[in-house]
């Protein structure tokens, strides 16, 4: 098992490696309890993944050095593989799912690895690996069941006690369980009064599940924009150290993620990846007691691809009730719109788009109008509603 004495040699290791991440206060985000964030998203390579591929890289013998390394990575951990490996002068082949975000595909080959792409998700992609592993005889570098990996991870444990001796509670995200499982043995031994959360995308419950039954389950399929931590199995090693450190974990859904993800960018002026945001999420949502701790959110990660991230900020807009549609049924004749418009004026809403439509309407004379809001919760919603009600307009949805 990982050792506390292994974690203080990792840092003292990756000291020229990892760039500092002091911790960081929340603000609005989750007002029931003192949060601050742990931002590993502004790590080197945009995530905590370079702390256990660093660790892991320099502990390799010249032999395995010389053979070069290969990897399996759904982005984060390939960056941080290719950037170690680049830093001690030896070749990196890196196996990555053809569904990971292209911005973490040019990442890892900037920092100087080979790619192969492999259909699939992130489990297809390691199965990959061990085969290429097996025919030109490469070093593995497993991103979360090794006991190196995991203690480079835990030396984010060592820096949140170094930053806050006070805390109550860590929440942590959950994959394969590598973070976690160091993050948890650090905290735990130095200070076993904090709480360690995880928390798991509920598309991708593979921990939960298996901590629940109390033996590794493998998920069919995984589904979840937080695609840093859709993995369908726990590693051996990883699902015995949440067990033995692990207070609780708990599920975040996707308009959940999508809502922390939202409030990063808002109220904290910081990017995260679904991944890195599921233990905001957590918070947010109350998924564990914490109304008047200290808490830190790990914030593991912030390479989240651009092209997607307009649409996951919209989803949190929706989700919040910052955007919203109303579908009201009206007599076709001039002024209607004017009328309709007014009331949501009135009340504080901003049209922004009108779509007219014929259907099958109570009267033969009528129409549908539907109208999309900016609007600044679902109680401002449920104004706007009322109001049009009371002016005689029918909603139908």
């Amino acid at each position: 098992m990982v050792t506390i004495d292994k974690i203080f040699h990792a840092q003292t290791v990756l000291k020229g490696i990892i760039r500092p991440t002091p911790l960081a206060k929340a603000y609005g985000i989750a007002p029931e309890c003192n949060l601050y964030f742990k931002p590993e998203n502004l790590q080197n390579t945009g995530s905590f993944k370079l702390r256990g591929s660093g660790y892991k890289i320099a502990q390799l013998s010249d032999e395995e050095k010389a053979r070069g390394v290969i990897a399996c990575s759904a982005g984060n951990h390939a960056q941080g593989v290719a950037l170690a490996a680049s830093k001690c002068g030896i070749s990196s082949l890196i196996c990555l799912p053809d569904t990971a975000p292209i911005s973490k595909v040019e990442a890892t080959k900037g920092y100087g690895a080979d790619v192969c792409l492999v259909e699939g998700c992130y489990d297809d992609a390691y199965q990959k690996a061990l085969q290429l592993r097996d025919e030109k005889g490469y070093t593995f570098v497993h991103p979360f069941d090794d006991e190196n990996v995991i203690a480079g991870q835990g030396t984010i444990g060592l820096e949140i006690i170094h930053d806050r001796d006070d805390i109550d509670a860590v929440i942590v995200p959950i994959g394969g369980g590598g973070l976690i499982s160091g993050v948890a043995c650090a905290i735990k031994s130095m200070n076993p009064r904090i709480k360690v959360y995880g928390v798991q995308a509920a598309g991708a419950p593979s921990m939960f599940n298996s901590v629940s039954h109390g033996k590794i389950e493998r998920l069919d399929a995984v589904s979840t924009i937080a695609d840093g931590i859709a993995v369908k199995q726990p590693g051996d090693l990883t699902y015995e150290m949440v067990n033995k450190y692990v207070d609780d974990i708990a599920l975040v859904t996707e308009d959940e993620i999508a809502s922390a993800i939202l409030a990063l960018i808002e109220k904290q002026k910081m990017i995260a990846e679904g991944a890195g945001a599921v233990s905001v999420a957590a918070a947010m949502f109350d998924k564990f007691p914490l109304a008047g701790k200290k808490v830190v959110s790990v914030v593991s990660g912030g390479n989240i691809d651009v092209t997607s991230l307009s649409r996951v900020i919209e989803r949190g807009l929706m989700t919040s009730g910052r955007i919203s549609t109303l579908l009201i049924e009206l007599a076709d004749k001039p002024g209607q719109l004017k009328d309709v418009s007014r009331c949501i004026a009135d009340c504080g809403g901003n049209v922004t788009g009108v779509h007219y439509e014929r259907g099958a309407t109570q009267s033969v004379n009528g129409c549908y109008l539907r109208i999309d809001m900016e609007t600044r919760n679902y109680a401002h919603v449920q104004l706007i509603r009322q109001a049009l009600k009371e002016e005689g307009f029918r909603i139908v949805e």
